[in-house]
């Protein structure tokens, strides 16, 4: 069975969409407005996550997570939150393998390309002709 990584979605630690990336046209496409609803959403269902952690377990506030995976039968969202808040949301076939080897490596393309970018300025969008190259590159190898 062949693996797909469908799409990649960047949000700021303000809930706003700053990246949004398709390499696989297998989901139905969302309209601008879908995504901004989304990348709200998702921010809020986070943090709400996030505070539901049980205090029994003893895990100090600043080292509890939000929503990390959500899984459906068509496709598996993965999100890696970045110390500053930054959210990277990663939709994948549900059984894609090493999700978190890939979402790192977007991380990793995202910290030396867009923050790097002396003209990028944080929590805008994200208009960084290297970062695209290089995620693009990165994506048709794996």
């Amino acid at each position: 069975m062949h693996r797909v990584v469908y799409s990649l979605i960047i949000i700021n630690k303000a809930g706003g969409l700053v990246y949004n990336r398709d390499f696989n046209n297998a989901l139905n496409k969302s309209s601008v407005n879908d995504l901004l609803v989304l990348a709200g959403t998702f921010h809020g269902v986070h943090a709400i996550t996030k505070s539901l952690t049980p205090s029994s377990l003893g895990i100090p506030s600043n080292q509890r997570t939000g929503i990390e995976v959500l899984e459906s039968s068509h496709f598996r969202l993965t999100c890696f939150q970045t110390f500053t808040g930054t959210k990277f949301l990663l939709f994948t076939e549900p059984h894609q393998p090493n999700v978190d080897v890939i979402i790192r490596k977007v991380y990793e393309l995202y910290a030396d390309y867009v923050t790097k970018n002396p003209f990028y300025q944080l929590e805008m969008p994200i208009r960084c002709e290297a970062f695209d190259r290089h995620l693009m590159t990165y994506m048709r190898a794996r």
